[in-house]
């Protein structure tokens, strides 16, 4: 067979393989539109000709096969095709049932030495039991099936060998056996794949709704970074340049300054941050140019904010911080963040604070003490927010944050990161 050959295929696949779905599907619908068909297909194919063979005859059969079997009158023929062919009609509903009406309808009538052509009702319910039924009445209908077997051939001695009747008759039930069984298993199959599909479908969507949901939460700690720290130190400068407006008006303007450079900043981050959350359609073409995200670099930036801001920042790093990925960086940066926005809120105005962040290995620490009150006050709804934040990221990167009064007095924030791979030897 050529390639043309094996394209031209394709369209006469697709279009019987549409065929049987609305067949199956009209099935499903309308089971007794099937069942009635074959029962109509077996009268016509195996009982109409018994019925019709006095006029059509038998002078081809050999006169040992005629002389074999008894001669029935036509009611005793209808009466034993319609206890043959018409149980057929709940063989999907009620298999072995039908199997067992059609089997003791199949012995009487070899009982009375009579051979018809609707026999092969038994071997289409045999079919039927193995694909309907259940698996557990199969050994009963086999041991059914070869007793009839063997009734059978040895009714028919007289015209044929015991031995070649047995093997015939035993394929033939065999073969209805094996079908039955492979359609079953073919079914079951492709009930396996629509299942592992449809679970796959749902696996899928709740991969992305959780994918989403930490989006969200990652933009949500964002823009709490973001905003806390921000909008406190623009607090800060307001109330300083409020009270050096009457007594230095240099420090006012300063602090004005320093406001609007604190807000445009604030802006930038916040529109990076929520720069995600637009489609790619929505901006323009190539998407907006947006800046990295902050790092260990821009620590040095925040700590002149601060220090703008009223507080003496004493920074220091050790070790190789500039290799460490963006990831971990951002992280470090708003964890610093988040503590120098806690020390600006509640410590005095003169209070120092000592930041180290350290690399040491796979080992990354940062270290942020001040010499403020050891207690932090704060509105209920908004106490340990910060913290929680800062223990979140840290356990992005298998660390923890420790918080809590020094023995001097002041407050100190703790926090260690782990810096192996994942998969990693550790």
């Amino acid at each position: 067979m050529t390639t043309s050959d094996l394209s031209g295929m394709g369209p006469l696949v697709a279009r019987l393989s549409r065929g049987g779905q609305r067949l199956r599907q009209a099935d499903r619908a309308h089971p007794w539109v099937l069942d009635t068909a074959v029962v109509l297909v077996v009268l016509l194919m195996f009982c109409l000709p018994d019925l019709l063979r006095d006029s059509v005859g038998d002078g081809d059969a050999p006169r040992r096969f005629r002389l074999a079997f008894t001669e029935l009158p036509v009611a005793g023929m209808l009466a034993l095709q319609a206890g043959l062919v018409l149980p057929l009609l709940w063989r999907r509903r009620k298999p072995m049932a039908a199997f067992g009406v059609i089997a003791a309808v199949f012995a009487l009538q070899w009982s009375l030495g009579a051979a018809l052509r609707a026999d092969v009702a038994l071997f289409v319910a045999l079919y039927s039991l193995a694909l309907h039924g259940r698996l557990r009445q199969l050994p009963w209908a086999g041991a059914v099936m070869a007793g009839a077997m063997l009734l059978v051939a040895v009714r028919a001695a007289s015209a044929v060998s015991v031995w070649d009747a047995l093997f015939f008759l035993l394929s033939t039930a065999t073969a209805a056996l094996a079908l039955g069984l492979m359609v079953r298993l073919r079914r079951a199959q492709l009930a396996g794949l629509r299942e592992r599909a449809a679970r796959l479908e749902i696996e899928r969507d709740q991969r992305s709704r959780l994918a989403t949901a930490t989006e969200r939460t990652r933009v949500a700690r964002e823009m709490h970074d973001i905003v806390g720290h921000n909008l406190s130190v623009i607090i800060t400068l307001a109330d300083a340049g409020a009270y050096a407006t009457d007594v230095a008006p240099e420090r006012g303007k300063e602090a004005l300054r320093l406001i609007g450079d604190t807000g445009r900043q604030a802006l930038g981050e916040l529109r990076r941050a929520l720069g995600v959350l637009r489609d790619a359609g929505d901006g323009p073409a190539g998407g907006p140019e947006l800046s990295p995200q902050p790092g260990i670099a821009d620590i040095s930036a925040l700590c002149a904010t601060m220090r703008a801001a009223g507080l003496v920042v004493v920074y220091r790093t050790s070790g190789d911080v500039d290799a460490l990925d963006g990831g971990v960086q951002l992280t470090v940066y708003r964890i610093v963040q988040e503590a120098l926005t806690n020390t600006m809120k509640h410590a005095a105005g003169d209070a120092q604070v000592h930041l180290a962040v350290v690399v040491t290995g796979s080992r990354l620490s940062i270290r942020v003490q001040d010499t403020g009150p050891a207690a932090r006050p704060g509105p209920p709804n908004e106490a340990g927010q910060g913290l929680v934040g800062m223990r979140e990221r840290a356990a992005l990167y298998g660390g923890t944050v420790s918080a809590g009064p020094t023995g001097g007095g002041g407050w100190s924030v703790e926090a260690v990161l782990d810096l192996t791979p994942q998969g990693g030897d550790r």
